[in-house]
């Protein structure tokens, strides 16, 4: 138990740290943070192993600023493999530079290599996460990244203290091995052997009653829960026993407060919530929380919940003795895996808060509608290769039928030069290639091959768009977690089944969506979401789902400098990495 104890402590310690930061930052100023890429060996699962971190933290340093400061963090790779690193989330208004995705919009950085990525917060306060965007390396490199606004928050609640919770998960194999597998054979890659609630996995899970997060209450006290879903390639369902949560922010935007029995956060999504510690726990003094997998793929999955407690404190005095774990570890507000129903409900309720301190800011006319598929596709073999995919074949995802290729140059150093490559082309397509019913479609008999390339789509600054993502039921009906960078986005409608343009259009929310930078495009169903590109550079836009990445359901979105200095990208810093 002494190692339980070790995690909580530290936790609150570090909580406490964090809300003296918050207090303290009073003006714009630059702030500083160095991460060095390290190898260090730990153990979970019974399982010890060498596993990539920032600065031998596992989850990673979190970044704590306030809305309008400069940020330098400078990154040192002291591995040997290439690395990148993403502030998923932070719009990089004019600093494309400092976005992260390989051969998107940097080359990596080297073994033995520094670089310093330059950003302003501008406009932005809330949670959101940093990651790496290379490979599948986020398995690892992730942690919190924090924007304490100059504005009092806009709920009344007084908050006791603030709660970072990280959803991961834990592989005891090598992850560049699941993923280069995956890639060799075209099968479907292995899944993790834990999700983990800030690194620790739980006592769910073989040797891990040491390894489970603790958080500490005091009863009558509201607790303010930053709650980021950093996991590789799950959706996940959150909940705390008899306790209801009330949603406040999403996706570091503040929505329209209302309470729930559980939330679903994909990855990458962040979403806070109030609890409020007003319940009467048994003698142990704990109730469960939890987090398992919403489940819409055929492809092998994560069966199992990752668990923590909430511990209330005690008011009795005397030795302090290590916490016994309840016996009892259900959580009966936790929805069913397969709950498509409730995670939709939840998705609905969701709206911005639109008052004239935080407006929504919504496209009411849009110069450009794309239409594009998120597609699972089937490949046919090549001769004499061995394929493990579904029917002797190869699995591969893509949009419109392009399946995305990353090229061995950076997009965006390309594109600032203007350069000429053969390797990408301005020819993105904006609607899908072929009409269909993309949601009726037979799942494994109809022609599921795709093409493979890296075409761009190129637009003016300013353009208002809006993208209907159209799943499809090629393999499966499938959630897929879409996320922008470089811009947040209206979710103005969504539904299941096929697009209509005709009529959907007319059932839009085009008053209080909810702004985001991820949505989840409902399983056999379509999103639609708006935004103003006003924010010059190459930006990724690609499903968070990480084997779906690989197989290519990705995009690339080019906005084209404005009028004069402040419409345009800034010119590359002199450090930027080459390939």
């Amino acid at each position: 138990m002494e190692g339980l104890c070790h995690h909580y402590r530290f936790l609150i310690v570090t909580l406490v740290l964090l809300s003296g930061l918050r207090q303290s930052y009073s003006s714009t100023t630059t702030r500083q943070f160095e991460f060095n890429i390290e190898w260090k060996k730990l153990t979970r699962l019974c399982h010890t192993k060498p596993l990539l971190t920032v600065n031998g933290e596992y989850p990673g340093p979190t970044i704590a600023v306030h809305e309008g400061d400069h940020v330098e963090v400078k990154v040192t790779n002291r591995v040997a493999m290439n690395t990148t690193i993403h502030w998923h989330g932070i719009r990089q208004l004019r600093s494309a530079w400092a976005d992260g995705p390989a051969y998107i919009t940097q080359c990596p950085i080297r073994g033995g290599q520094s670089y310093t990525y330059n950003f302003t917060v501008i406009d932005q306060r809330g949670t959101l996460l940093w990651h790496a965007h290379y490979g599948w390396q986020r398995a690892s490199l992730y942690g919190a990244f924090i924007i304490y606004p100059r504005m009092p928050y806009p709920f009344s609640v007084p908050i006791q203290s603030e709660v970072p919770i990280i959803f991961g998960e834990w592989w005891n194999g090598d992850v560049d091995a699941v993923e280069n597998e995956m890639m060799l054979y075209g099968g479907g890659p292995n899944s993790s052997d834990a999700y983990t609630i800030n690194g620790l996995p739980g006592p769910l899970y073989p040797c891990s009653k040491k390894d489970t997060f603790i958080q500490t209450v005091e009863r009558g006290k509201t607790y303010l829960f930053r709650i980021i879903n950093a996991a590789l390639n799950d959706e996940l369902f959150f909940a705390i026993a008899n306790h209801t949560l009330t949603v406040v922010e999403a996706d570091a935007v503040y929505t329209k407060p209302f309470t729930t029995r559980a939330i679903m956060v994909a990855p990458g999504q962040t979403t806070n919530v109030l609890v409020t510690a007003n319940q009467f726990p048994d003698s142990s003094g704990m109730f469960v929380m939890a987090a398992k997998p919403y489940v819409t793929a055929i492809f092998p999955f994560d069966n199992s919940t990752t668990a923590g407690f909430l511990k209330y404190q005690s008011t009795r005095t005397g030795k302090i003795e290590a916490p016994t774990l309840p016996t009892n570890l259900a959580v009966h507000n936790l929805p069913e895996m397969k709950d498509t129903v409730y995670a939709t409900t939840f998705s609905k309720m969701l709206r911005s808060l639109a008052t004239p301190e935080y407006p929504c800011n919504v496209p009411k006319k849009i110069d450009k509608r794309v239409i594009t598929t998120v597609s699972l596709n089937l490949q046919d073999c090549p001769a004499n290769k061995t394929c493990k995919g579904f029917s002797g074949k190869r699995f591969f995802a893509s949009m419109n039928n392009q399946s995305f290729v990353r090229p061995f140059k950076s997009v965006l150093e390309s594109h600032y030069k203007n350069l000429t490559n053969v390797e990408f082309s301005s020819d993105f397509p904006e609607k899908p290639p072929t009409a269909f019913d993309y949601t009726g479609v037979d799942p494994f008999t109809g022609n599921m091959n795709t093409e493979f390339g890296t075409k761009l789509l190129v637009v003016p600054y300013g353009t208002n768009m809006e993208i209907v993502l159209q799943g499809t039921s090629f393999l499966n009906t499938e959630n897929h977690p879409i996320h922008v960078h470089g811009h947040n986005f209206f979710v103005v409608g969504s539904g299941f089944g096929n697009f209509d343009v005709a009529k959907d259009p007319a059932k839009y929310n085009l008053v209080d969506p909810p702004e985001r930078n991820t949505v989840p495009v409902p399983t056999g169903g379509w999103a639609a979401i708006r935004l103003k590109a006003d924010n010059p550079g190459v930006w990724f836009i690609h499903c968070h789902l990480e084997e779906h990445t690989s197989w290519g359901l990705a995009m690339v979105l080019i906005v084209k400098n404005g009028i004069g200095q402040s419409q345009s990208l800034l010119p590359p810093p002199k450090d930027l990495p080459l390939c």
